[in-house]
């Protein structure tokens, strides 16, 4: 993930009159967060470290870690927007550009900059009636899983005013490394200079849309799919991941023979044997690459792509993970945003079983989720709970303009997705 951009969310919330029987203050209420943010980092120690690079010339060798003792430590950043008010953030049918000022880092740096950059950086944001909250974090260091973790106990130490008897150690990360059999850490790359493998990578001018689905709507979908199927175990995000799917290659208008990609984003922390613990700290992932051409995908119908995806992560055990892992071994790399998305390619990232408005700091349940500029791409979509709750999902899709527009015409799409966000 050294080319890679950092994770960015952040979470939207209402800037309250009174906080804890007193007079909002702002100033107040981030110095209580700078320091639930410091006794949350003593579990996440790595956080706080700097990436270092020890390379060997005679073997054309880099090996890339965290030194938990070097770095300048996370940052955390106040910044104001008191001319932006909630509305303009959910009101508009695109997420606006202003939010991509909400994260810190700019657009060029990519996490092999975690040598020289925080591993992690918290902006928060005032807005006239509102406080966003932000987190831009390594991908070389947390997988969404690790990362909405991390959101977690932090909301929880701050709400207990720093009081860690309140949180349970068994909901702890744990830094245990897991590598196979015979492989230490930290694994060498067969590099000598970063240019070998670092690639920078600018984000496209595309249109982001936030597209909301009602649980009823998607059981509606689900019920759907696996009628066509003639099965019951497809499930509703599998069944809403290949409408999105179908959709964005019908918008994208593909030849009929051009091959395409969907690339579905699985956490493996339980598919290992034994399975690693539920807060194991760092990247657990594996992306579940499903291929077909536009034609086939297009000409039959809507639960034959969705088994298409259920038959992968179906997939998806121990022994595929480990053959993964020990091929990458044999021939390391790294990903390049240029290499995997574009027209052809959808990828779904994040879900909606991240625990994202239980993060509430004091302030209440949160307005809205929103992302930042990091990793967005032609075709990236990301999958979030919807505010209601319920099993509700709401989809950021990234699309050129074009596309973005026939997809926002398609009947099939349209008719499960609700205007209400």
């Amino acid at each position: 993930m050294l080319s890679f951009h950092h994770i960015q969310c952040g979470l939207l919330f209402t800037k309250p009159t009174h906080l804890n029987d007193k007079e909002f203050s702002t100033q107040s209420f981030l110095e209580s967060l700078k320091g639930s943010l410091a006794l949350t980092l003593v579990h996440f120690y790595p956080l706080a470290g700097q990436l270092v690079t020890q390379v060997d010339e005679d073997k054309h060798e880099t090996r890339v870690y965290v030194d938990c003792t070097k770095g300048p430590g996370a940052r955390f950043i106040h910044a104001s927007s008191l001319d932006t008010t909630i509305s303009d953030i959910v009101s508009p049918t695109d997420v606006p550009l202003v939010v991509r000022s909400f994260f810190n880092l700019n657009e060029q740096a990519v996490n092999h900059d975690g040598h020289t950059q925080p591993l992690l950086v918290v902006q928060v944001t005032e807005l006239l009636d509102g406080v966003f909250i932000a987190c831009s974090m390594n991908h070389c260091i947390s997988d969404g899983t690790s990362y909405w973790q991390f959101w977690n106990r932090w909301s929880e130490i701050h709400t207990s005013n720093g009081n860690h008897q309140k949180i349970s150690e068994s909901c702890l990360p744990v830094h245990n490394r897991w590598f196979p059999d015979g492989r230490p850490p930290p694994i060498p790359l067969p590099f000598s200079n970063p240019d070998e493998y670092v690639q920078k990578f600018e984000t496209p001018r595309l249109r982001e849309r936030i597209f909301h689905f009602t649980s009823g709507s998607i059981s509606k979908l689900k019920a759907k799919v696996n009628e066509q199927s003639n099965t019951h175990d497809i499930s509703s995000f599998q069944a809403l991941s290949a409408l999105v799917w179908r959709s964005m290659v019908r918008a994208n208008r593909l030849p009929h023979d051009q091959v395409i990609y969907n690339y579905l984003l699985a956490n493996i922390r339980e598919r290992i044997d034994p399975p690693l613990p539920k807060y194991y700290f760092g990247n657990c992932i594996k992306a579940l690459t499903i291929t077909t051409t536009a034609g086939e995908l297009l000409d039959n119908d809507l639960g034959w792509g969705a088994s298409l995806l259920h038959q992968s992560v179906a997939n998806l055990n121990d022994r595929l993970v480990r053959n993964f892992v020990n091929e990458w071994l044999q021939s390391p790399y790294c990903y390049h945003h240029e290499e995997l998305h574009d027209y052809n390619s959808v990828t779904i990232e994040q879900s909606p079983r991240f625990d994202m408005f239980g993060n509430e700091f004091g302030l209440g349940k949160a307005v809205a989720v929103r992302s930042g500029y990091a990793n967005k791409a032609i075709g990236v979509v990301y999958a979030c709970p919807g505010h209601e709750g319920g099993g509700s999902v709401d989809f950021e899709i990234c699309l050129p303009t074009d596309s973005m527009n026939a997809l926002e015409n398609d009947e099939e799409f349209m008719a499960f997705v609700s205007l209400q966000q």
